[in-house]
C-alpha cells in the first residue's frame, strides 16, 4: 500500500507523516505527540494499517533583520 502524502478534510491541507501503523493505539500515540506539539491531527485507517496525517497553523510570523523599502 502506498498512501496519499496529502489529505484533504474541510478544506484544510493534511501531511500524512510516513509510518504504518499495525495498532490503532500505536498511530493514536503518535498523534497525541503531534497533537501535543500543536499540530491539528486527523488519525486515518486505510487497507487494515493506521495513518497519522497532520497540519501546523501558522500563528505567528517572526522576521529578522531591516524591511525593505516598497
Amino acid at each position: 500500500m502506498q498512501p496519499n502524502s496529502v489529505m484533504f478534510c474541510q478544506g484544510d491541507k493534511f501531511m500524512w507523516d510516513g509510518e504504518l501503523y499495525e495498532t490503532h493505539e500505536a498511530a493514536e500515540a503518535k498523534r497525541k505527540k503531534y497533537a501535543a506539539h500543536d499540530f491539528e491531527t486527523q488519525l486515518v485507517q486505510q487497507e487494515g494499517e493506521f495513518l497519522v496525517y497532520s497540519r501546523r497553523v501558522v500563528t505567528e510570523i517572526v522576521l529578522e533583520g531591516v524591511a525593505p523599502l516598497g
